[in-house]
């Protein structure tokens, strides 16, 4: 055992030691810069306000105030606590839970209405048959199929709440982010992958434009709901124009442009249903691979830049 009264520092400890203290003298004599409540740079921290992404806090929509407070994937402790007591949540944490996909759909029903993150609509007969068990058990006995190829199931009790999500990761499947300001549900041709007619099976890139999600912590709570879709170019559209970010098949022959003959995906964008505004092309071909990252670039852009003051004028 080293006897600490008489140890004495090596060489390469009293380096580190000397470089530790510099970095921190150093720190010291580093400008302070923020930004004023009229988003502009400064060095007085007298002047400087907390934003988010750029937004005072003062200046936040409702909606972005509770996002703050507590990011909506971190209400999963009080769900737990509401469950132990069969109550339903704050009003706060009725928008948080639909980071979990779960809607407290009151005054239609006194009960929650899950829905499910089901990429391009695929689903085995197991999990199909487990959702099935799910309703069965917790809800009415019955699913609802939605305009973006997903299930839900409604009059699930809170106690019911972390149940249920349990259930729905050991069919293999999820709810994260299918509400409030996320990417929902990734939608494709329903017939991909048997069309004698389309130009490429995009299930597999709607299901890797899922896990991508999934997998980035930081693509959730975007200033607004936002919708990625796949269009085959075969015989049954997916309608992708009504989605935020629209990629549609195209096949590219011999041309002047230099452009390598093939199969690639135009790119729309700026659709939304609700508004009968469908997505603009973009003059963007893209390859299959490029979706992705090209997707995730927007997605970070609209999450830096988008309005978090305003819903209605929120939308990319």
């Amino acid at each position: 055992m080293v006897d600490l009264n008489t140890a004495v520092f090596t060489t390469e400890q009293k380096n580190y030691l000397n470089g530790f203290v510099s970095g921190i003298i150093q720190g010291r004599q580093i400008p302070f810069l923020g930004q004023d409540a009229q988003r502009r740079f400064t060095d007085d921290p007298g002047e400087s306000v907390e934003t988010v992404h750029g937004t005072p806090i003062d200046e936040l929509c409702r909606e972005e105030l509770i996002k703050h407070t507590l990011n909506g994937l971190d209400c999963f402790p009080a769900m737990l606590s509401n469950a132990e007591n069969d109550v339903f949540p704050d009003a706060d944490d009725v928008f948080r839970y639909k980071f979990h996909g779960l809607f407290y759909v009151a005054p239609a029903q006194d009960s929650f209405m899950l829905r499910c993150r089901i990429a391009g609509g695929s689903l085995s007969t197991f999990q199909f048959r487990g959702l099935a068990a799910i309703a069965g058990t917790y809800g009415p006995g019955h699913t609802d199929l939605t305009t973006r190829a997903n299930v839900q199931v409604r009059e699930i009790r809170p106690k019911d709440c972390p149940i249920v999500l349990d259930e729905l990761c050991e069919l293999g499947l999820t709810s994260q982010g299918s509400g409030a300001d996320n990417v929902r549900n990734i939608t494709a041709t329903p017939t991909t992958g048997f069309d004698p007619d389309e130009l490429i099976d995009v299930l597999p890139y709607a299901k890797a434009m899922h896990h991508y999600i999934l997998r980035n912590r930081d693509l959730y709570g975007l200033p607004r709901k936002f919708n990625i879709a796949y269009d085959s170019g075969g015989r049954i559209s997916a309608c992708a124009d009504t989605n935020d970010i629209a990629f549609y098949a195209v096949r590219v022959g011999p041309n002047e442009q230099a452009i390598e003959p093939g199969i690639y995906f135009r790119l729309q964008l700026c659709g939304i249903t609700g508004h009968r505004q469908f997505a603009t092309d973009a003059g963007i071909l893209l390859t299959p691979s490029q979706t992705i990252p090209v997707a995730a670039a927007i997605l970070r852009v609209f999450i830096e830049n988008g309005d978090r003051t305003n819903r209605k004028k929120a939308r990319l």
